[in-house]
């Protein structure tokens, strides 16, 4: 038996509330890791006032580590498009500005092809009577953010936004993706 480890690759998706898609993607199957921070913008090491304040363009982001023979970049993109609205342009909820963007960064040309199927296979299926305005772009930088916003759904389930907007998106997410959940 080998101690080996898998070839994981990794996905980093913008799509509002970092904290919202971190606590989904980390009850994947086939997920090793979820970091939440920043990606898009201008300038190295982004604060989270900086960002929510619109200065440096960054978005709010996942950077999700995962093993693709367990679960694939069209798998996760495909979960990716059903915990947020990807017709909104700039906004989530009320959630508004450029931080809260529906964004893929892509590092291959294998994702940024697999990020146009999937999207043509959900325009096709009709599901969204707005256009997709998701963002695509390749990846050029990551910053994670800061260590209070990391694991911010698991440490305070019970704090109004978590409570109100975060877990009722985990419970829809579990409903419509049983059969991808860990074990």
């Amino acid at each position: 038996m080998s101690d080996a480890t898998p070839n994981l690759d990794t996905a980093t998706l913008g799509g509002g509330c970092f904290w919202c898609l971190e606590a989904v993607f980390v009850e994947l199957r086939g997920v090793t890791g979820v970091t939440s921070g920043y990606a898009g913008g201008a300038g190295p090491n982004p604060t989270y006032e900086a960002v929510c304040g619109g200065r440096t363009g960054h978005a709010e982001v996942v950077q999700v580590s995962f093993d693709p023979q367990q679960i694939t970049f069209d798998d996760l993109l495909e979960v990716f498009f059903s915990i947020h609205d990807p017709t909104t342009l700039n906004r989530q909820g009320a959630d508004v500005g450029t931080q809260y963007r529906s964004v893929v960064f892509w590092n291959s040309d294998d994702q940024r092809a697999a990020l146009e199927r999937v999207v043509a296979r959900i325009v096709a299926s009709g599901v969204f009577d707005d256009p997709i305005v998701t963002q695509s772009e390749r990846l050029q930088a990551f910053y994670p953010a800061e260590a209070e916003h990391r694991d911010y759904f698991e440490r305070n389930p019970n704090q109004p936004y978590c409570a109100a907007v975060i877990a009722p998106k985990v419970a829809k997410f579990r409903k419509h993706h049983l059969d991808r959940l860990r074990a």
